[in-house]
């Protein structure tokens, strides 16, 4: 809801510690100095906004953004002081007229050109002519030479009643910049670092469900695959080959268009196809561990085969369970980025892989737009790297002869 006071693909401001030029920070002033006077039958509602501009590029706007209660009839008036002391009457304008109490919300730009002709009944106060320059080149330029001036600036916004008090319910000024927030914002005016955010407990989410579901479905489908043996074992692991045959990237297309593309419907799909890996290793280990003493022991001794499985053999692959997890974290991860990167995604959920479509759909790398491509990519690959390595030093600990 508040995207629109955001800037256009804007660079995040830690930029401009490495900048000998600075680049103009997007500033949102939503705290004005309130002073109310009356001389008779008129009230005055004066608010005032102090800005310090110290950067060597003009700002790309200034909007003043207001919500006032009053009645009857009201006239808004807006000026700027400049550091140099000099001060410019930017706009005078009547509010709608209005027999009861009325709530009147409106947007002021500084591309009202009734802000560019007050302006240029003033240009005898500049040096140079003032056609073709933008009100915001204007207010922010020296008087000698078209070029910033740099200062404090304090924005006045009178406004004026006649035996009416006037509430404000909002009262707000933008100085449009070209960097906003640690991360930037994107083409439609969000904060990346929101997207960002947002996305890691997404990435974890489905990293998570889709390999804790795959290992617990590959695992017990494979223990009884090698504990039953035979021709159950022999028809068990051919349909695991035929599952594990499928080229899983277009089967997940075609599922999500075909189906769904819920970010839920998605991580079921990933299951069915996570877990075929996994089965074939446990019932490999299945076979190794059924052929042991003790389980030969619990076989004459007639407990049940559930029995058997659960309490003899399972418990001898959760090492390699759990290190299976962490290891299987990173595909879903980047299975799902890449699948939201083509648009198959659900667009409900800003997960990393939506963030890169979005850059890729509107130019972003063509465009230099280095801060909504890269931070998704390197959150991606941060957290696939991470478990990796959890699942490296899992594997480590299951099997001490790996160690080095």
């Amino acid at each position: 809801g508040n995207w629109i006071s955001y800037p256009k693909v804007a660079i995040p401001i830690w930029v401009n510690i490495f900048m000998t030029e600075k680049i103009p920070e997007h500033k949102i002033l939503e705290n004005p100095n309130i002073q109310t006077k009356s001389e008779g039958e008129i009230i005055l509602s004066s608010h005032k906004f102090g800005v310090n501009f110290d950067y060597e590029f003009f700002p790309n706007d200034f909007i003043y953004v207001f919500s006032s209660e009053y009645s009857e009839s009201a006239l808004l008036q807006m000026s700027v002081t400049r550091p140099d002391g000099m001060e410019l009457e930017l706009l005078s304008t009547s509010l709608p007229y209005s027999n009861t109490k009325t709530i009147h919300s409106e947007r002021i730009f500084s591309t009202d050109d009734a802000i560019k002709k007050n302006l240029l009944l003033q240009s005898e106060i500049f040096d140079f002519d003032l056609e073709g320059l933008s009100a915001e080149d204007i207010v922010f330029s020296d008087t000698k030479t078209n070029e910033p001036l740099k200062g404090d600036y304090v924005f006045s916004i009178d406004t004026y009643s006649i035996n009416s008090e006037i509430k404000s319910h909002e009262s707000k000024l933008i100085i449009g910049g070209k960097a906003f927030g640690m991360m930037g914002t994107d083409e439609l005016r969000r904060d990346l670092a929101i997207g960002l955010l947002w996305g890691t407990p997404l990435a974890l989410f489905i990293g998570l469900v889709v390999s804790i579901a795959s290992v617990i479905m590959g695992l017990l489908y494979g223990v009884y695959a090698g504990f039953k043996g035979k021709k159950t074992d022999e028809v068990m692991m051919r349909f695991n080959d035929v599952i594990y045959a499928l080229p899983a990237l277009p089967f997940l297309i075609i599922l999500s268009v075909t189906i769904s593309n819920s970010i839920f419907v998605l991580v079921g799909f990933l299951m069915i196809f996570g877990w075929v890996g996994i089965a074939k290793v446990a019932r490999s280990m299945s076979l190794q561990i059924k052929t042991r003493g003790y389980v030969d022991a619990a076989n004459m001794m007639g407990q049940k085969n559930s029995k058997i499985v659960l309490k003899h053999i399972l418990p001898q692959l959760l090492p390699y369970a759990f290190a299976s997890i962490a290891i299987s974290v990173p595909a879903a991860i980047t299975t799902e980025a890449g699948l939201s990167f083509l648009g198959l995604g659900d667009p409900s959920f800003p997960t990393w892989g939506h963030i890169l479509h979005d850059a890729n759909t509107f130019g972003a790398a063509a465009r230099g737009l280095w801060w909504w491509i890269m931070p998704p990519g390197v959150m991606i690959a941060i957290a696939g790297l991470a478990f990796v390595f959890i699942g490296n030093a899992l594997d480590a600990i299951v099997n001490p002869k790996l160690k080095r």
